[in-house]
């Protein structure tokens, strides 16, 4: 990977100019605390479920109809920011959704049935997808003029915002209703992005790196297989992260007889394993490159889960999932920042709507084949298409982005 450490020289700033370094680390800075708001607003509203189940009076039938609202805003949304992000420049709709997030944040406590919690969890999910969208096409431009590997980096501070925005929320949730917890988050949300949004808007991404595609088409031909089968790396890597959320303390408590207590540590374990990856990818990648990178993490991950599955006891499961959880860590931003090198904008979108669908198809997936055969069987399916995830970026070793 040649000129691994230094900018490239078509950053902002101009060809040689000497303010090209600080105004890369300065857009780096700032699309880091977008990464991180949106995991800490999402964490937020999540953690006031409960809450606003009680308020709504809704049952849970009732509740998860709403909460599609929340999947079906996003991926909607997903499929046409990229071509918002070709006509209007990534960073101004990355400021545009993220603000729309912070406000959509405080209508769910409003509400007093499930279909108009629906309706609005439609606009959050909107917003949700729009900011995750924008932010990662602008992310692959800035990778690109880095030339450096740092999307993991981008992908830890989601995580960490997530940890530090479930944190919080755990904390408050005794003392403040939803709709003062929530519109705080509001609060916190909009000043932030106003503060990061100047960076983003007073300094132009940096010249995208050449695609497979002009700006605007439809990806035709060799662009669009290469990004179905970086969608597909995303997918079978988000079905792992969904089936843990939904999926994991039940089967430490269920099948291996955890208390509550310490079947709750397992998503934490596998959670903080994710960060700890994605801290360390931008050294593993130099070390390794991508699709070492992807074969190694697919394997992993493919060893972690079914030693989580199908372990004995309670620890030997506990340390599966953080094995898991190294594994997957750098799967996803890899497999987007792949398609996205390869697509542009559109590249991003296709991948980014193709792994959110892996989110939403695991955890019904593993319900059905627990209730066909068993829980510890079920979880098998994240094994292997964790290990499917390695085969195909083994496959696709020859898809370079086309600056590299």
């Amino acid at each position: 990977m040649p000129l691994l450490n230094k900018v490239r020289t078509a950053a902002p700033g101009g060809q040689g100019s000497d303010t090209a370094a600080p105004t890369l680390f300065r857009l780096r800075s700032a699309l880091t605390v977008f990464f991180a708001l949106d995991g800490f607003l999402f964490a937020g509203w999540v953690v006031r479920i409960p809450a606003i189940k009680q308020q709504t009076g809704a049952s849970a039938g009732e509740l998860g109809l709403a909460l599609l609202g929340v999947s079906a805003g996003a991926v909607v949304t997903m499929v046409f920011t990229g071509r918002l992000c070709h006509r209007f420049g990534s960073h101004p709709v990355t400021v545009a959704c993220g603000g729309l997030m912070a406000l959509a944040i405080a209508l769910p406590p409003a509400t007093h049935s499930a279909l108009t919690l629906g309706l609005v969890l439609l606009v959050f999910g909107a917003a949700y997808g729009g900011v995750n969208v924008a932010m990662n096409s602008a992310a692959v431009d800035l990778v690109a003029a880095l030339r450096r590997p740092v999307m993991p980096s981008f992908h830890a501070a989601f995580s960490l915002g997530g940890m530090v925005g479930a944190g919080i929320g755990a904390l408050v949730a005794g003392a403040l209703s939803p709709a003062a917890h929530l519109l705080a988050l509001t609060g916190v949300g909009l000043v932030v992005t106003a503060l990061a949004g100047r960076v983003l808007l007073r300094y132009p991404a940096p010249a995208p790196a050449r695609t497979a595609h002009a700006p605007g088409q439809r990806l035709t031909g060799r662009a669009r297989r290469l990004v179905l089968l970086f969608g597909l790396i995303a997918l079978c890597t988000a079905y792992g992260e969904g089936a843990m959320a939904d999926w994991g303390a039940l089967h430490l408590e269920q099948d291996l007889a955890a208390a509550p207590g310490v079947a709750a540590v397992g998503y934490s374990l596998f959670a903080l394993a994710m960060t700890a990856g994605r801290l360390s990818g931008t050294a593993l990648l130099e070390r390794l490159g991508q699709t070492r990178t992807l074969v190694a993490g697919g394997l992993t991950a493919c060893a972690g889960m079914l030693l989580g599955a199908l372990a004995p006891n309670v620890w030997l499961a506990l340390a599966g999932f953080a094995v898991m959880g190294l594994g997957l860590a750098n799967i996803f931003p890899v497999a987007v920042q792949r398609a996205g090198a390869l697509a542009g904008p559109g590249g991003v979108a296709a991948a980014s709507t193709l792994g959110y669908g892996g989110m939403l198809l695991g955890p019904p997936a593993i319900g059905l084949i627990a209730e066909w055969a068993s829980l510890p069987v079920a979880l098998t399916t994240v094994a292997a298409l964790a290990a499917g995830a390695a085969l195909i970026g083994y496959t696709a070793r020859h898809a370079t982005a086309p600056q590299n």
